[in-house]
């Protein structure tokens, strides 16, 4: 039998794991541990948590090794954390955190851990989502289950995927350029009749198409708004430097002027 995914292995993993519960768990005692940690409720948490989730993703985008070791650890301990409260209110712990991503992930690969043949990574993702569907027996709709707090891209991006899933996708790419092209055409006249409600609408289905069309080429929404915009802050960084150099105040520059040194920046 193939070893579980997420079963820890080693001595000394399992020896750093159990004393990170029970560092956690000395921090929230109610006699003599730490008044902060003893404070904190699961709602307290929500934001921290958050921040650390998207610090671990900027270590990752700049692929800077140190730091995601540091943030991986940042969010381990904030799962503790919230086994830690769960524990103390008797309703279950860490282990039974354990237990239960074990078995999701064993019960979710019967082509690694029983019999099933899957070809390729699409196979396994429609899969996936199939076995997901028969366990969330709650869920009346396959969309069902994205959370709403997601960024916008991404939760667009997860919505195409899960309809894709039982089949409702376009073959190729042709048809979502041609509505692109529509949604372009419908764009522009919203903007023509000047109604802003209208123009929100229109505006949304266009950047709902483009995802479709990122989605389409494998290439993450999300990722690449932020590359753009990333190369974007340096090109204008290399503006505001000009400026900050010959002593001249880019607050009065021209947008000619601006432009110019744009390409400048680009040519760079």
């Amino acid at each position: 039998m193939t070893a579980l995914p997420i079963q820890l292995t080693g001595e000394k993993n399992l020896r750093n794991f159990e004393q990170l519960v029970k560092v956690v768990a000395d921090l929230r005692n109610r006699e003599n541990g730490c008044p902060w940690d003893i404070k904190q409720t699961r709602e307290s948490l929500v934001p921290n948590f958050i921040e650390e989730l998207y610090e671990a993703v900027e270590a990752i985008e700049d692929k800077d090794m140190d730091s995601l070791q540091e943030e991986l650890g940042d969010l381990l301990l904030h799962i503790v954390f919230q086994a830690q409260i769960s524990s103390e209110e008797g309703i279950w712990d860490i282990e039974n955190v354990l237990e239960k991503i074990n078995s999701k992930l064993i019960r979710r690969h019967p082509h690694v851990f029983g019999d099933l043949s899957l070809s390729d990574a699409d196979a396994v993702k429609m899969n996936w989502e199939r076995i997901k569907k028969k366990e969330k027996i709650e869920r009346k709709s396959v969309l069902d289950g994205i959370p709403r707090a997601l960024p916008a891209l991404i939760q667009a991006q997860r919505t195409q995927e899960k309809a894709a899933s039982v089949g409702f996708d376009w073959p190729d790419l042709k048809p979502i350029l041609d509505k692109l092209e529509e949604e372009r055409e419908e764009l522009d006249e919203a903007l023509a009749s000047n109604d802003q409600e209208l123009i929100k609408e229109e505006l949304g289905d266009m950047i709902f198409t483009l995802v479709n069309l990122s989605r389409k080429l494998g290439i993450d929404a999300e990722a690449a708004l932020k590359d753009c915009t990333r190369k974007f802050t340096r090109r204008f960084h290399s503006i505001e430097d000009h400026y900050h150099k010959s002593g001249e105040d880019i607050h009065e520059a021209s947008l000619a002027e601006l432009d110019s040194h744009w390409e400048k920046a680009k040519k760079r």
